[in-house]
């Protein structure tokens, strides 16, 4: 008997945002309270003019990214606040998650954390040392 193999098809742009959004909704209230609104992007890779920014060696360098403005630069005379995003980019993050063997749930949901510690203001120093307080 002849068994058809199913080729594995790596997880979408869409499977990424929705386990982005699951760990949007499972944060603690206290913390939701105060993100507003936060839009999720999940792009491939980077755009060129990131990559500059970032100073990226290679567009997997980047698995995620928060832009916007942090709650302590921001203020009530802003005249248009802009929308805050949290950007995901599908190939580095699929890259490591078959590097490293984690649950990918569990990758996005470290990215994604980490990007809203950007958004409360903590720097990657401020985020490492919490980490490790745990």
């Amino acid at each position: 008997m002849v068994r058809s193999v199913m080729p594995l098809v790596p997880p979408s742009l869409a499977d990424l945002e929705a386990l982005a959004k699951r760990a949007l909704a499972l944060l603690p209230a206290r913390f939701k309270s105060h993100l507003g609104d936060v839009l999720i992007r999940v792009e491939d890779f980077p755009d060129r003019e990131t990559e500059r920014a970032m100073r990226l060696d290679s567009p997997f360098d980047l698995m995620g990214l928060y832009r916007g403005v942090a709650l302590p630069q921001k203020s009530v005379s802003d005249p248009q606040p802009g929308i805050d995003a949290i950007f995901l980019y599908r190939r580095p993050i699929l890259d490591y998650w078959c590097e490293t063997g984690e649950d990918l749930a569990d990758v996005v949901r470290h990215i994604v954390i980490h990007e809203i510690g950007h958004h409360f203001g903590f720097s990657d120093e401020d985020m490492e040392r919490i980490e490790q307080e745990d």
